[in-house]
């Protein structure tokens, strides 16, 4: 590029009275123009066009070569970000590795080569920087804080343990270095030695809320128990720990503990003042616990206080709505949601809505009306209508809805699934079949597919050793999948096991109190001979689901 050159020359002459780029820097007279100081500035011409025309690599290096050429420390910071940017690691290892040489006090520039060298496998290589990193008296605490992230993809968790524990060896007295070594210890289950670290690191700072937060984090993998009665001691000494409250609120969320969660989130809400991410959260913990005025409450006010995504929230009270049986509502609060990412979700929810208060026709008309949608989400529609059509009974025209869709999207899974259902629902076991086979074919991880088929055979007492194949295959694949446990025990009771039978009917009950998997495991336990057991199982599914169509035919069937 020599007009290139020609320009640097002409800048570097204009600049010539004004300042030097190099030797002629400290003189109070104008530099004499050398080649070299016209070589320079023609290759910083060029790394700043070669990075505006998007080749960062090739910007890169050019900034490198002046950086080692100069020892500039600004240069090598510019040639490490736009090899990063580059997806070039060992020219940004080169360039940062420059830069912390070149400005030692730079703690960007010990993190940038840390980062670098430890993702090229390089501990050893890396472990000065982090001791310069952790030098700095002012940033040192948050350079014990930052060890962990940093060397959290090292496969080899004992040496990274031995590093950690060798860097915070000079550091007795600072409670960040004690839970550094704790992390590391956690992670690599040294268990009895992260108690340790984290003891000291609460003597030395009472009351911490990292330090609680990662005791009970340490419990929880021992009980559950054990970490929620830990955060209650801690909440108890320590109310206004806000971070270690939401901790135990989310601990006891994952527990299922709704109710106990509940009024953790509440209090979070009113220290917050209002925060409208905690208020929703509020707003769906008591949604899922069926205390639907509270929810409404937390909803709209995580509305009115600014939340990021308030059609979300709609969403959320329309589905209240109906399950407080006031559907109008619940379709004012869907026809909020405007097109966007919440939009179809709206749209689908309004029409099961429709279909269950004006009929099946208005619903699948207004979702026939939604425009501009993905191939994902046509599938989606379809696969809506198809049900809605199928809830009222109308299994013929789902079939041909899903008939038609199946030539469209052959290679849909889910198109291809719900069609052998549609298919089975109408006696048309061969279209059933192939479409299955098809499926675990071409999608040998879809559990459902074995399940449906497997389930098929033993519902009609056919290929029977085939049906206990397909169902352990299923099971295999989702081992705590309540349909596919309930599945496997019926194949056995078809097969006359009624041992294995009933085992895994009732692991599947435990899962999940379906009212068919009660149908199954009270026949199961009648023909047991357990009698009054299968009577009281089918009495306690039918107050909870009256209108159970199997649950009904099995019970009336053996209490005749």
């Amino acid at each position: 590029m020599p007009h290139i050159k020609k320009i640097a020359v002409a800048l570097l002459m204009g600049f010539a009275g004004l300042t030097s780029l190099q030797a002629g820097a400290e003189t109070k007279t104008a530099p004499t123009i050398t080649s070299a100081n016209a070589e320079f500035v023609y290759k910083y011409l060029l790394g700043e066009v070669a990075l505006q025309r998007g080749e960062a690599t090739l910007g890169s290096q050019l900034f490198l070569d002046l950086a080692k050429q100069t020892r500039d420390a600004r240069l090598a910071e510019r040639a490490a970000r736009a090899a990063v940017f580059a997806n070039q690691p060992g020219l940004a290892l080169q360039a940062s590795t420059l830069w912390a040489e070149l400005d030692p006090a730079s703690q960007e520039a010990q993190q940038a080569s840390s980062q670098l060298l430890i993702a090229s496998g390089n501990m050893k290589e890396a472990k000065p920087h982090m001791q310069k990193l952790l030098s700095q008296e002012d940033k040192r605490a948050n350079g014990f804080l930052f060890l962990n992230a940093l060397l959290a993809n090292q496969k080899d968790k004992a040496e990274v343990l031995n590093t950690i524990s060798e860097l915070a060896a000079p550091y007795p007295k600072l409670p960040e270095a004690h839970l550094a070594v704790a992390q590391a210890a956690l992670i690599a289950n040294k268990f009895d030695l992260a108690k340790i670290e984290l003891e000291t690191a609460n003597k030395l700072r009472p009351g911490w809320e990292l330090a609680a937060q990662m005791q009970g984090q340490m419990l929880l993998k021992e009980s559950p128990d054990k970490a929620i009665a830990y955060f209650q001691g801690f909440l108890k000494q320590y109310p206004k720990a806000g971070d270690v409250r939401m901790a135990y609120a989310k601990t006891l969320v994952s527990q299922k503990r709704f109710d106990e969660a509940k009024p953790e989130f509440v209090k979070l809400v009113e220290s917050s003042k209002g925060s409208p991410e905690i208020s929703a959260v509020v707003g769906l913990l008591s949604l899922e616990s069926s205390d639907y005025p509270m929810a409404d409450k937390y909803f709209q006010q995580s509305i009115s206080s600014g939340f990021k995504d308030p059609e979300q929230l709609y969403g959320y009270l329309g589905r209240s709505a109906e399950r407080q049986k006031e559907d109008a509502k619940a379709l004012d609060w869907y026809a909020k949601i405007k097109p966007g990412e919440h939009y179809l979700e709206g749209r689908l929810s309004a029409a099961g809505v429709l279909a269950r208060t004006k009929n099946v026709d208005v619903a699948i008309k207004m979702l026939d009306e939604v425009d501009d949608l993905t191939p994902d989400q046509q599938i989606l529609v379809i696969q809506n209508e198809a049900n809605l059509l199928s809830q009222a009974k109308r299994n013929q025209e789902s079939f041909e809805m899903l008939n038609k869709a199946a030539s469209t999207w052959p290679a849909s899974a889910e198109i291809t699934y719900d069609h052998a259902m549609a298919a089975e629902r109408v006696g048309k076991y061969d279209i059933m079949e192939t479409q299955l086979r098809k499926l675990i074919k071409g999608k040998p991880e879809f559990a459902a597919a074995y399940n449906a088929l497997g389930y098929s055979f033993a519902d009609r007492n056919v290929k029977l050793p085939e049906a206990q194949n397909l169902l352990e295959t299923a099971v295999k694949l989702a081992p705590d999948d309540h349909y596919m446990l309930d599945s496997l025990g019926w194949v056995h009771y078809r097969l006359g096991n009624l041992d294995k039978a009933a085992e895994f009917l009732k692991k599947a009950y435990a899962v999940q109190a379906d009212p068919e998997i009660a149908a199954h495991l009270g026949e199961v336990l009648w023909k047991q001979g357990k009698l009054e057991e299968a009577k009281k199982l089918w009495a306690s599914a039918l107050k909870d689901f009256p209108e159970n169509d199997v649950l009904l035919a099995t019970a009336k069937k053996f209490k005749s």
